[in-house]
């Protein structure tokens, strides 16, 4: 509905995602890339948000002549590791952040270098001021007469306050708890979308050594140099593939069941394409780079290779 209001109101509103093998679902279950974790795989946030981001920005600066200015969301408090982000480039150039974050960003990205800057008009915005924003002021017909009530409601209305609350990816493999999908199927509107609280513990259950595989001994850079994590472990196995992607069709078919008899809103988490591009890099035997398949599961019992290349045998 504010997408419609937006684009009654001449305002263009576009959709952006990343190319399709880049995409969360099919780059883990089609290519066999772990999901991420918060210690030495963390790619999703660059891979499915900020580049397919900064390639839109890119082909819109080419239409255009002189800056942009990108509008965002972010506030202090919401993350800490924002926070940190934050603290490190409010100063830019002497600046302060006034009523906002407002700074040049991407500076290192083709195409549009020196020629974006950001405005975070939130930033110091307490948590109750963003509800009575949503919940009060927006959707008054003064202020614009904007859709944002049902938002409100779905973050969990004034009880997100209390446990600040904010919605991201379902089942995010980063976050410690998702608080934001737990407390949306807990109101009686959403509780058709709690299958979606499967998918977390799917995540948790692809990273198992049981389905990855694993080197056998030390792996050498192009300058001859010993790679720092001997055996480290892999990708997905064909089979834990397969298995997670039955998961998610079928979480996807219980919300989607349920929300055709009730009339609610239907969840898209894999599209017909995506599951067809998944089962076709499972046909072609896809493996991420530097790997050829035939290497063992990760819970295979091997002895341990150490960096110098020295072994330690297994004691049976």
């Amino acid at each position: 509905r504010i997408m419609a209001q937006l684009a009654a109101r001449g305002i263009r509103c576009e959709v952006v995602r990343a190319p399709l093998d880049k995409r969360f679902l099919v780059y883990i279950l089609g290519r066999g890339v772990p999901p991420p974790n918060n210690n030495t795989l963390r790619w999703c946030t660059r891979q499915i948000k900020i580049d397919p981001m900064a390639e839109a920005l890119e082909q819109r600066l080419g239409e255009l002549d002189g800056k942009i200015l990108m509008i965002t969301g972010v506030r202090q408090g919401e993350s800490a590791i924002r926070d940190d982000r934050i603290a490190m480039s409010c100063g830019k150039d002497g600046a302060e952040c006034g009523q906002g974050w407002y700074q040049e960003v991407l500076p290192n990205a083709k195409g549009i270098r020196g020629r974006i800057a950001t405005l975070a008009p939130l930033l110091h915005w307490r948590v109750c001021n963003v509800w009575d924003w949503l919940r009060i002021y927006a959707p008054m017909a003064e202020y614009g007469g904007w859709a944002t009530a049902a938002i409100a409601d779905a973050y969990g209305g004034d009880e997100a306050t209390e446990i600040n609350a904010r919605t991201g990816c379902a089942g995010c493999p980063l976050a410690s708890k998702d608080l934001a999908l737990d407390t949306i199927v807990a109101s009686p509107a959403w509780t058709y979308l709690a299958p979606l609280q499967g998918l977390k513990p799917l995540y948790r259950e692809l990273r198992l050594p049981k389905n990855r595989l694993k080197k056998t001994g030390l792996e050498f850079r192009k300058d001859g140099s010993a790679a720092s994590n001997p055996q480290r472990m892999g990708p997905l196995t064909f089979k834990a593939r397969l298995m997670g992607l039955d998961r998610v069709i079928g979480i996807q078919n219980q919300v989607n069941e349920v929300a055709r008899q009730i009339g609610r809103p239907e969840i898209d988490l894999l599209n017909a394409e995506e599951e067809a591009r998944i089962r076709e890099l499972i046909a072609a035997e896809t493996w991420p780079q530097g790997w050829e398949g035939d290497e063992p599961t990760a819970d295979t019992p091997m002895g341990t290779v150490f960096r110098d290349g020295s072994v330690q045998p297994l004691l049976v």
